[in-house]
């Protein structure tokens, strides 16, 4: 065992009995000088006065070696009781490693065996008498390997020993040894607080054992489980092992094979699997049917002697084993060559019904070309319309785009009022482009069924309002006096929008076609009809071209300096069309023209005098659009904003007051909040109308990862604070 290192007191006692002896031997130098001294000048008082000195002295010091020698006696009595102490400790220690079930072992930080159990030893019972405190470790675990008590150390002695001291090493959790008397033990080791290492090895050959007999358990339940698997698969199956022996079939295959009970045996092995079947069914045919397979899957089929059918499935297992099945097939082949038989039948009935086909194929092609001229003539129309729809779609809506950006840009500067004025006639105009264009595009998508026109009721002199202040300035420039009758104020019932188109494109063409005189538009009301008339003092037009000029991309005097497009008329007639409105003309050479639109009377009603003007207006004039906010004063705000513009606002605050609203119908538009309340999105309740209604997402959360999201849903959004003007464009594009 390793030397102890002394105690504090016992260095204390060592330190005093140094000093002791070394009192003692001054004392007796002391006393033999004063014996043989001598007076040098003989005086014997001399003598006597050093000898009373040296005593004082003496007894001085003896007195302080009296304290000295208490001391050293109590501190041995404490030594001696504190020693006791550690001895029962460390019998108690001792005791209690010795009654653990489990071995203990303690190394100090050189990694000296300290302490260990007899258990500990007990798993090296041919080495134990060589294991003793002071060993290293790794000396300890050599033995072992040499001994070759170790499971691991009986197969490769130096792999098992690196091993262990690098676990020995770690010294962070446990690992599991098996030793070579069949017992399994669990080493858990962990550091001291000194750099030591303390190992706690137990036996766990019991559990061990228990875990092996579960596992045979359910692997025996297993067995049996796919016993009966096999046995109820109607195909025969067998399965052989690496070596080509049987290990498992079912009842099946000694049915297909035609063995008798009690014939497992003789196919216990693949050759004898093979030789029972040509013994039984005749020789093998080419390509061994039933030999051997190392790797892959084949499907062959057998005739036996009996007349029947077999296919045989080979399958290489993983270790190097074959499944092999077979199923009797007979069956099923004379079915397939029945069926084959009435096929052939079939065919030869068809053959005939085929040449009658032949001659009705003959009349069929012929139609079919008559289709294909139909065809024909039906993809020139739709060219026809595809250049209709792209002259009004991007030769209008470019330049109109950049007269947008310059008459923003204009009227954001203080000009005078004459100027701003002039501003906010072009912007009407702009406005009156942008509506024909929009018109133009939905008159098309009518022709399709794809829109429907919204008619309301609604007061025709504020429309009449709009077109004297946007035709005025042409018909002066153009030195013609432009006339409106007072008689337009009655309500009718139409669409807003496109009737006011079939009214701007008669005083257009009007105003382009007039050189002297002027135009004058009036209105006659009868019972339940206002027929809304545009005279011209133009050339007139000849009779026979009456219906020719309604027609799309026709202009009869194609030298003027004014020119169109020759879409004006083809518009009034189609919105005429679609809305029932009967559009009439009156004019003969030199007479000038008189275009004329039936409409129904309406009923007047309560209008709010500040939102009449704009909800004629174009552009947005007439939409609805649903606005969907948790806050109230964003709702009333969206309500002013959109009201001003001439839509019809629908302000919801819910998820259910939307689909509510939704319901109803005719929404144009949708602007949603993204952050609704307990935690509902805008964009959610969008998707849950499930109607593809255009909508804008307005919210505070700027991050790029939102935009793409919402762009790739088909959302449009805007971020806050929303910009009126930007609100407005971008609902005038989407709802186009």
């Amino acid at each position: 065992m390793a030397r102890r290192a002394p105690t504090p007191a016992e260095l204390e006692l060592e330190a005093l009995r140094a000093e002791n002896a070394k009192l003692r031997r001054i004392n007796g130098v002391l006393m033999d000088r004063v014996e043989r001294s001598t007076d040098l000048q003989g005086n014997a008082f001399s003598l006597f006065e050093t000898a009373i000195t040296l005593e004082s002295k003496v007894q001085a010091r003896t007195r302080d070696l009296e304290h000295a020698l208490g001391a050293l006696a109590a501190s041995n009595a404490a030594l001696t009781h504190a020693r006791d102490e550690a001895t029962e400790a460390r019998a108690r220690l001792a005791d209690a490693i010795e009654s653990m079930s489990e071995g203990f072992a303690i190394f100090d930080a050189e990694d000296r065996l300290v302490l260990c159990n007899r258990t500990y030893l007990d798993f090296w019972p041919r080495i134990a008498d060589r294991i003793v405190p002071g060993m290293r470790f790794d000396e300890i675990a050599r033995l072992i390997g040499d001994d070759r008590a170790a499971l691991g150390a009986m197969v490769s002695p130096d792999r098992w020993l690196s091993e262990r001291l690098a676990q020995h090493s770690v010294a962070s959790g446990g690992h599991v040894h098996a030793l070579a008397d069949g017992r399994w033990i669990q080493v858990n080791e962990l550091r001291t607080s000194e750099g030591g290492i303390v190992g706690i090895y137990n036996d766990i050959t019991e559990v061990k054992a228990s875990d092996a007999r579960e596992r045979a358990r359910e692997l025996a339940q297993k067995s049996v489980l796919l016993q009966a698997t096999l046995d109820n698969i109607r195909l025969g199956v067998c399965v052989y092992d690496a070596d080509r022996r049987l290990i498992a079939w079912n009842r099946s295959l000694l049915a297909v094979i035609g063995l008798p009970v009690d014939g497992i045996p003789r196919i216990a092995s693949h050759d004898g699997l093979v030789a029972t079947c040509a013994k039984l069914n005749g020789p093998m045919e080419d390509g061994e049917p039933l030999g051997w397979l190392s790797a892959g899957e084949i499907v062959t089929t057998r005739r036996h002697a009996s007349g029947r059918s077999i296919e045989v499935r080979r399958s290489a297992m993983p270790g190097g084993g074959m499944v092999m099945s077979f199923e009797d097939i007979t069956e099923r082949l004379r079915a397939a060559e029945a069926l084959e038989a009435r096929v052939a039948e079939r065919t030869a009935d068809i053959a005939a019904v085929n040449d009658q086909l032949t001659a009705q194929v003959r009349e069929r092609i012929a139609a079919e070309e008559a289709m294909r001229e139909a065809m024909q003539a039906a993809e020139e129309a739709n060219r026809s319309k595809t250049r209709f729809l792209a002259a009004a779609s991007h030769d209008l809506l470019q330049p109109l785009n950049a007269a947008r950006l310059f008459v923003s840009a204009l009227g954001e500067r203080r000009l005078a009022a004459a100027n701003a004025g002039l501003v906010r006639q072009i912007d009407s105009a702009l406005d009156s482009v942008e509506d024909l264009l929009e018109a133009l595009l939905e008159i098309s998508k009518l022709d399709a069924g794809a829109v429907r026109p919204n008619v309301v009721d609604f007061p025709l002199a504020e429309t009449m309002r709009h077109m004297r202040a946007e035709f005025t300035p042409l018909a002066r420039e153009r030195g013609l006096a432009l006339a409106f009758d007072d008689s337009c104020d009655a309500w009718v019932r139409s669409d807003p929008r496109l009737l006011r188109r079939i009214v701007q494109n008669f005083i257009s063409n009007a105003l382009r076609y007039t050189d002297t005189g002027g135009v004058t538009v009036r209105c006659h009301a009868g019972a339940s009809v206002l027929r809304i008339e545009v005279i011209d003092t133009g050339p007139g037009i000849d009779p026979a071209h009456h219906r020719e000029i309604f027609a799309e991309f026709r202009r009869l005097d194609r030298d003027r300096p004014v020119k169109g497009i020759g879409l004006g008329l083809a518009i009034v007639e189609r919105a005429g069309r679609m809305l029932g409105h009967p559009i009439g003309l009156e004019s003969a050479p030199g007479r000038g023209a008189t275009f004329t639109v039936t409409v129904p009377l309406g009923r007047a009603q309560a209008v709010d005098a500040a939102a009449t003007p704009a909800a004629l207006r174009g552009g947005l004039a007439g939409r609805t659009v649903l606005v969907l906010d948790n806050e109230e004063a964003i709702l009333s705000g969206m309500n002013v904003i959109l009201s001003g513009w001439g839509c019809h606002a629908i302000c919801v605050a819910n998820r259910a007051s939307t689909i509510a609203a939704a319901g109803r119908g005719g929404i144009d538009a949708i602007v949603a909040d993204y952050h609704l309340d307990a935690g509902d999105t805008g964009d959610a309740v969008v998707r849950a109308l499930g109607l593809g209604i255009p909508t804008i997402i307005v919210t505070a959360d700027r991050t790029a990862e939102l935009k793409d999201r919402l762009r790739g849903e088909g959302f449009h959004w805007l971020n806050k604070p929303v910009k009126p003007a930007q609100l407005r464009a971008l609902l005038s594009a989407i709802v186009r």
